[in-house]
């Protein structure tokens, strides 16, 4: 995913829901221009003497207010229209200027904040403003050569035409100068927008990527350490077998024993296999070594004591073999809820509990800290003890515990599936 240059980007044009809005800006205009100009008629409050009659200064606010209707679609189009249209009416002396005015705003502003072409967009505002200031310098400088107003109430330090002409230029170059800053403000915000969301589109690929390496890496580890427990199966049944083959003939009853040991043994590892399932393993990796199993799991005690960590274990009903396939993944589960608790709970004290089941052997793993721990269900210490223990069937469940701490359970079914 090739990143735009955002010197370069061009926003893109107006959703059907912005062009129906649009509509719906461009009626409620209309409305209010139509009720101010009537509103200016009643009152008789003109900005120009001897304007013309309420049906064509209505005429002249349609013909502002229609435009709007595609500003978005045609942003430098419906600027050009509305400037052309607001310097007609104001010669044609239509008798108010607020709404007009109003309408010019909106459509400077839509070429800012919309127009694709930035080049375009900034020299066309610069020559509509610049068009607005020379018609405001004619229409001064024709008041001015005209007669002059009465200022009954003038009182202060500056001449009242020279403070008339000032207001009027400082109003206009406030107006012109905010409509302008505003449109550059929606439109860098729109490729601020732009950015955040190919940023977060490109994070959540990267996510997703990690998260499948991740998982791929793991199901080659549980591949890895099915091998070696396969690869035991294999061995013993091999070995059974040669025995039974020599003694055949002199000893039957030893020979029925090796059998039956093969029989189990096999069944064991077929067990296993089918648990396996999707597992698949890339390439072969010579360099193996013995799997862990529940005896080794002082070692990782002690290794979490000494860490810091106060470790508590118990061990509950009936104590008996189970399958190497899972003695190794309930080490594992093991392995990784203490690596979690050392780094990422804060805790001071962690309970592990093994309950040996009828047909399941289960494990409690609790702690008594922050109640989170960074490997959450899209990590991928959790995606490891959720693919080992699929392998067998089993089952995980994980979460902060309503007290204080976290807790990490798994079953692991034992019983070895009998067919004849």
């Amino acid at each position: 995913m090739e990143e735009p240059v955002w010197n370069e980007w061009r926003r893109p044009g107006p959703t059907p829901a912005q062009r129906r809005r649009d509509i719906g800006i461009a009626v409620i205009v209309l409305l209010c221009a139509v009720e101010v100009t009537a509103l200016v008629n009643s009152v008789g409050a003109y900005v120009f003497q001897d304007p013309p009659g309420l049906a064509v200064q209505l005429a002249w606010v349609v013909a502002l207010s229609v435009p709007l209707v595609v500003r978005r679609r045609y942003p430098l189009a419906v600027m050009l229209v509305v400037s052309a249209l607001f310097i007609a009416a104001q010669a044609n002396k239509s008798g108010d200027t607020l709404v007009p005015s109003a309408i010019l705003f909106l459509a400077i502003f839509t070429v800012g904040a919309w127009e694709k072409n930035r080049l375009v967009a900034r020299w066309s505002r610069i020559g509509v403003i610049a068009a607005m200031f020379l018609w405001l310098g004619f229409s001064l400088v024709r008041a001015l050569l005209g007669p002059k107003g009465e200022f009954e109430n003038a009182a202060g330090p500056i001449d009242p035409v020279l403070a008339s002409v000032l207001y009027g230029l400082e109003f206009n170059l406030f107006f012109f100068l905010f409509a302008y800053v505003v449109g550059e403000m929606a439109w860098a915000g729109a490729r601020r927008r732009a950015q955040l969301e190919f940023q977060a589109e490109e994070l959540r690929l990267s996510q997703e990527q990690n998260t499948r390496g991740a998982i791929a890496a793991e199901r080659m580890r549980i591949a890895r350490d099915l091998h070696d427990v396969v690869a035991h199966h294999v061995s013993v049944m091999g070995i059974q077998a040669g025995a039974a083959r020599r003694v055949l003939d002199s000893d039957p009853a030893l020979a029925r024993d090796a059998l039956q040991t093969v029989e189990q043994t096999a069944r064991t590892a077929i067990s296993e296999l089918r648990g396996l399932l999707g597992v698949l393993r890339a390439d072969a990796d010579t360099d193996l070594k013995a799997s862990p199993n529940l005896d080794d799991l002082t070692e990782l005690f002690d290794n979490a004591r000494a860490a810091g960590l106060k470790v508590s274990h118990g061990v509950y009903g009936d104590v008996r073999d189970v399958p190497s396939g899972v003695a190794l993944s309930a080490y594992r589960v093991v392995q990784e809820a203490l690596t979690n608790v050392v780094k990422h709970a804060d805790a001071q004290h962690v309970d592990v509990r093994m309950r040996y089941l009828d047909s399941a052997l289960e494990l409690e793993i609790a702690d008594d800290g922050r109640g989170r721990v960074a490997t959450t269900n899209s990590g991928f210490g959790l995606v490891g003890m959720r693919e080992r223990l699929a392998v067998h069937g089993g089952s995980l469940e994980v979460g902060p515990r309503r007290e204080a701490g976290y807790l990490v359970r798994a079953s692991l079914p034992t019983a070895t599936e009998e067919k004849a």
